[in-house]
C-alpha cells in the first residue's frame, strides 16, 4: 500500500489529503498549477497503486472553489480510476463540496458526476463564507 499523501494547499494548489490507509481522500482549495503533471502525476500513480490492492471501500471529498482546464483533466483522470475501481467492486463514494452560492461550481459537480458509472456521486452545498 502507499504511503498516505498529506501536502498542505499552496497558492497555486489544493490542500492533499489522501489517507489510503482509511480510504479517505479529499482536495481542497484552489487548483491552478503551472504543472499540472507535477502536482498530479504522483498523486496518479500512488492512487494506481492503492487501487491494485482492491480496498474494500474509497471515498473521494472535492472541495475546490476553483481549478484550470488542466487540473479539470487530471481530477476526470482521478474519477476515472475510482468509477473503474467501483465496477470491480470497491465502495466507491464521491462528495463534491461547493459554495451554496457558486452555481458554476455546481453545475461543474453535475458534469463529472454524469460521467461516473458505479461510483456514487453527491453534490453537497455548503453556506457560502462570510
Amino acid at each position: 500500500m502507499p504511503d498516505d499523501i498529506r501536502r498542505p494547499a499552496g497558492p497555486r494548489t489544493p490542500a492533499v489529503d489522501f489517507l489510503f490507509s482509511e480510504g479517505a481522500l479529499r482536495l481542497e482549495g484552489e487548483s491552478y498549477p503551472e504543472d499540472v503533471t507535477t502536482l498530479y502525476g504522483s498523486v496518479l500513480a500512488a492512487v494506481d497503486d492503492w487501487l491494485a490492492t482492491e480496498p474494500p471501500k474509497a471515498r473521494l471529498d472535492v472541495a475546490l472553489s476553483y481549478f484550470n482546464s488542466s487540473s479539470a483533466k487530471a481530477l476526470m483522470m482521478l474519477l476515472e480510476r475510482l468509477d473503474a475501481a467501483a465496477g470491480r467492486g470497491t465502495a466507491v463514494e464521491v462528495v463534491w463540496f461547493f459554495d451554496a452560492e457558486d452555481e458554476g461550481m455546481e453545475e461543474l459537480g453535475e458534469e463529472f458526476g454524469e460521467d461516473l458509472e458505479h461510483a456514487a456521486f453527491r453534490l453537497e452545498p455548503v453556506p457560502a463564507a462570510t
